[in-house]
């Protein structure tokens, strides 16, 4: 029991309970406790455009010619639509099916729209041209500086393509990157030692600001939407999993660390190195995961697909709006592009919705406030659902380009049924330590 509470999954648990219980009986202390989260995922933030950069660069440089990296890309964004469309389906069937906007018999007089302004004038310029415009930076260091993915992917992938090119010439520069990246992969880890600490900040302020009560009214719409990512997740990524020759279920245990802390915090990017790293170590070709990650996280949102046509059908049905099949249709076609567009920008969920509500007119923009107390709690399962889908997504890449290292990744799986190392050198650990032997810690 002991060792068990030492691994960093037992100690981000422990924390997120913590929290918990903070913000529900003492929730205007637990509200101060916000910068604790917040500093974790501005350190996460800080190293997550080097990372990428350096994984991408040396990933491509390694690849045998530029026709490689062009089908990769090719087949990840194949892959990508073909998830994503699901997930729009599946999302657009279950709001269907349960129906979590009945009964709500919504005045529209009665809603402030003025509470969800701000989304909506992010939500403009969400267009085809726009999110290809947006993609190229103003200076390269630009793209670093704001930390938007896509800006820095682009910039990645011509810096690799130009070593490819260059040759011989490039090589010290290159051996300094792949250097480089060591150490950032080595800074990583020491941030993910304070995940605790992290996802006990971020936790305790959700409980203490919005409170538990504030889940009660539309909890039937929470309910279908942590159901339907569930049903998602094992059936069509199950599927997925089945089909490219591994466990899903193994998988998911393998990065149940990286998986509490994107539960803690609310955010996907807060364990986005690490998920590259266990990757690699789980025989995925460093070149494909440099590629496919990143882009997925700007591409390939199921989490997201599958709320924002569930969101909009529940407007519509608390506001007693009728959908035609052919706006449902457009609904959808929409989507496809608002959750891309949208990408990297502060509060993600809803400016996605936003920029669909706003090509769908017959549903009401002010309808969104109805999701606004919720939208905190609603966000940890997109950012749940986003992850393991991005995990998936580089597996299947592998496979499909014959890059896999099968006994290794099989080797790796197996190891989740058995009681993981503890982490003797975290920070939380360190602390307990401390307090339980001064003596000995000094």
């Amino acid at each position: 029991m002991k060792k068990l509470a030492k691994t960093l999954y037992m100690q981000v648990l422990f924390a997120i309970v913590i929290g918990i219980v903070l913000g529900t009986i003492a929730p205007e202390f637990a509200v101060q406790m916000k910068p604790l989260g917040d500093a974790f995922i501005k350190l996460i933030k800080m190293i997550i455009g080097p990372v990428v950069f350096c994984t991408v660069v040396s990933g491509i440089a390694g690849m045998q010619n530029m026709r490689q990296v062009g089908r990769v890309s090719g087949k990840a964004l194949l892959y990508f639509e073909s998830i994503s469309t699901f997930a729009l389906l599946i999302g657009l069937g279950a709001a269907h099916l349960f129906k979590p906007g009945a009964g709500f018999h919504v005045d529209l007089a009665t809603l402030d729209a003025n509470a969800v302004t701000s989304y909506a004038q992010q939500a403009q310029g969400q267009t085809a041209s726009g999110f290809l415009l947006h993609m190229i930076p103003d200076t390269l260091l630009s793209a670093f500086t704001r930390g938007d993915m896509l800006q820095i992917l682009l910039i990645a992938v011509l810096f690799g393509s130009a070593f490819a090119l260059v040759g011989k010439r490039a090589a010290p520069v290159l051996t300094w990157i792949e250097a480089l990246s060591h150490i950032l992969f080595g800074i990583v880890r020491i941030i993910t030692k304070v995940a605790p600490i992290g996802a006990f900040g971020a936790i305790a302020f959700s409980i203490g600001r919005y409170g538990l009560a504030s889940l009660l009214p539309q909890l039937k719409l929470i309910g279908v939407f942590y159901l339907t990512s569930l049903l998602f997740i094992a059936v069509v990524l199950g599927v997925v999993a089945h089909l490219a020759g591994f466990n899903l279920f193994r998988f998911i245990a393998y990065i149940k660390d990286e998986l509490l802390i994107v539960f803690g915090t609310s955010s996907s990017e807060a364990a986005l190195p690490a998920l590259m790293n266990k990757l690699e170590r789980l025989g995925c070709s460093r070149s494909v995961v440099g590629l496919v990650v990143p882009a997925g996280y700007s591409c390939n949102l199921d989490g997201t697909n599958l709320y924002m046509t569930m969101a909009v059908l529940f407007i519509a049905q608390a506001t007693h709006t009728e959908l035609t099949l052919t706006q449902q249709l457009v609904l959808l076609a929409v989507a496809m592009l608002t959750s891309k567009g949208a990408s990297g920008v502060s509060g993600a969920g809803f400016v996605t919705l936003a920029a669909t509500l706003a090509v769908v007119p017959t549903v009401p923009l002010s309808g969104m406030v109805l999701l606004l107390g919720i939208d905190r709690f609603m966000s940890d399962g997109r950012a749940l659902t986003n992850f393991i889908g991005n995990g998936v997504a580089a597996i299947v890449i592998s496979a499909w380009e014959k890059q896999l290292d099968r006994s290794q990744m099989k080797q790796m799986l197996d190891k989740t049924i058995q009681p993981a190392a503890p982490d003797t050198d975290s920070i939380p650990t360190r602390l307990c330590e401390m307090a339980a032997h001064p003596l000995k810690a000094a």
